[in-house]
This record gives C-alpha cells, sequence and structure tokens, in this order.
C-alpha cells in the first residue's frame, strides 16, 4: 500500500473527500508507466504546504480520507465494477470522489457511479485528446475511448470535452454525426468558454483531468504527449470556474517514468487545489446530495 495522500487523515465517516487510486495501464498504446501514477502523485502531495494561500484555506481543516488503490487486474470488466463499487459508496455517503490514475480508462466507471446519485450529472473532460474512438486496439474500454464511453452513459449533450488537439477523421465524424461538443486548445477567451459549458450543463458536474490537456512543456511526464496545450494557470481557472458546481473530479494519465516527477507533482498540486476550491465554494451543510 502506497502512503496516503498528504493531509487525507481522516476516517471514512468524517471525511467530506474521498481519494482513491487506479494504478492501470493496460490500454496505454504509448508510453507504459501511469501504473505508478497514484502512488507517486500521493508522495508528492508530501512536499506542499497545507495552507493554500490563493484560496485562503487550510487542507488541514478540510476533512479527507484516502480510500487506498482499486485492486487493479488484467480484466477491464472486473476493475469497472471494483471503481463503481467505490464510487457508488463515496456518492451515497454524500461525500466528494477523487480519482488519481492511472489511465484515463478510470473515468467511464466513475462517471457510471456517480449517476446513480446525480441523474442529470454533467461531465467537463479536460484532455489533449478527443478519446472518441469505439474500442482501441480491441479494448472496449481503452483510455482511447473514454469520452465515447462516458457520452453512452450521460448522453453526448451531457458531455463537454475542452482543450482538444488531437483527434482522428473517424473521431471527427462520429463527434459530428452524434452531436458532441468539444472545445480546442488555442482559445482566446477561456471564461467564455467556461460560462458556455455550464450554462449548457446545467446541474451537478464531474470533471475529468487528463494530465496531457497540459502543455508538455509543463507535463512531460504523461502517457501520451500532445505539444500546444493549456497551461497550469488556465487549468486552474477551469478548476475555479466549477467548483460551485463539481460532484467528482479525477487526475489522469501521470505517468512517472517519462519524467523527473515535476508532472506528479504539478498533478498533486491540481489536486490539493481542487479540494480546497471544492470546501470553500461548497460548504458542508449544503454538499450532501
Amino acid at each position: 500500500m502506497p502512503e496516503f495522500f498528504a493531509d487525507a487523515e481522516a476516517a471514512f465517516d468524517d471525511a467530506r473527500f474521498v481519494i482513491w487510486g487506479y494504478p492501470f495501464d493496460g490500454t496505454a498504446c504509448f508510453r507504459k508507466g501511469t501504473v505508478d501514477g497514484p502512488e507517486a502523485i500521493r508522495f508528492h502531495s508530501h512536499n506542499f504546504e497545507s495552507w493554500l494561500n490563493d484560496l485562503g484555506l487550510d487542507l488541514r481543516d478540510v476533512p479527507a480520507h484516502d480510500w487506498g488503490d482499486v485492486e487493479a487486474v488484467a480484466d477491464q470488466a472486473a476493475n469497472n465494477s471494483a471503481i463503481e463499487e467505490i464510487v457508488g459508496r463515496i456518492g451515497a455517503a454524500g461525500k466528494f470522489p477523487v480519482g488519481l490514475g492511472g489511465e484515463h480508462s478510470l473515468t467511464p466507471p466513475a462517471v457510471a457511479a456517480l449517476k446513480r446519485h446525480y441523474p442529470e450529472l454533467g461531465v467537463i473532460i479536460l484532455d489533449a485528446h478527443l478519446d472518441y474512438r469505439d474500442g482501441y486496439q480491441g479494448a472496449k474500454w481503452s483510455h482511447a475511448a473514454t469520452t465515447r464511453r462516458v457520452s453512452e452513459i450521460v448522453g453526448p449533450e451531457r458531455v463537454r470535452p475542452l482543450g482538444i488537439r488531437s483527434l482522428s477523421r473517424e473521431e471527427l465524424h462520429a463527434a459530428r454525426e452524434d452531436g458532441l461538443s468539444y472545445v480546442e486548445a488555442g482559445w482566446s477567451e477561456l471564461r467564455e468558454h467556461l460560462s458556455d459549458m455550464v450554462e449548457a450543463l446545467d446541474g451537478p458536474l464531474y470533471l475529468s483531468l487528463d494530465m496531457d490537456a497540459i502543455d508538455p512543456a509543463f507535463a512531460p511526464g504523461v502517457g501520451t504527449p500532445e505539444p500546444f496545450g493549456m497551461t497550469p494557470h488556465e487549468v486552474l481557472q477551469v478548476l475555479n470556474f466549477l467548483s460551485d458546481r463539481l460532484v467528482g473530479f479525477d487526475c489522469v494519465e501521470t505517468c512517472p517514468p517519462a519524467d523527473n516527477g515535476n508532472t506528479a507533482a504539478l498533478a498533486a498540486r491540481l489536486v490539493r487545489h481542487t479540494i480546497g476550491a471544492v470546501a470553500k465554494a461548497q460548504p458542508r451543510d449544503t454538499a450532501t446530495p
């Protein structure tokens, strides 16, 4: 068992946030190594002060619990069931799930579990890749099919990918046919796009952060790096903008063997900011479903 995420020392029953990990890279199609992501993110989380100066909040005052990792196996159907069980229990208890990847295939079962508690759930995905293939290399639940699988769960009208700069011609045609709206990288005004998203997706939101949404100049340690991406500050803007609507979050595709720890450190810091931003925007007594 890897060490616990920093400042996540509360018991499950007392926690507002519950962190869980998915150490799996079974469908990785470029670099392997995201299996080590959850442990690396936990390790680097201990580098930071508990005081979040930009939020005026101390994470020691925010009760969080680290569940540990899903016992991932080669069978993705079994993994999906395990994820749905964990996230379903977290949601049923009125708590906020925080998933650590591992590859992006963790997101569809997590969304499926939360949708049972939030029927009008919307999903925003920060990603370099559209991931709208109908499976890849024989794997229906490939990380390259994440947006497609999520769209089948909540409906393509309830999904908004953001930061897209890589997709196949087949994905482009499929997205147009299904009516999937997405925002490419290179925007002039991020807040305008976010305003349009939250207006279209009224109700609770799940946010999935694929670390390759961030430019590899800032986050080189990912499974599938793609240039011309977001900056960490732009990701912070997204987190702050959505914090009053979020009911679940994951941070995926950190690939520790591909760099010197900088990407895992950035992922840990973004996870910590997410917990703080949601805690500040959603008082505990109004956070239950």
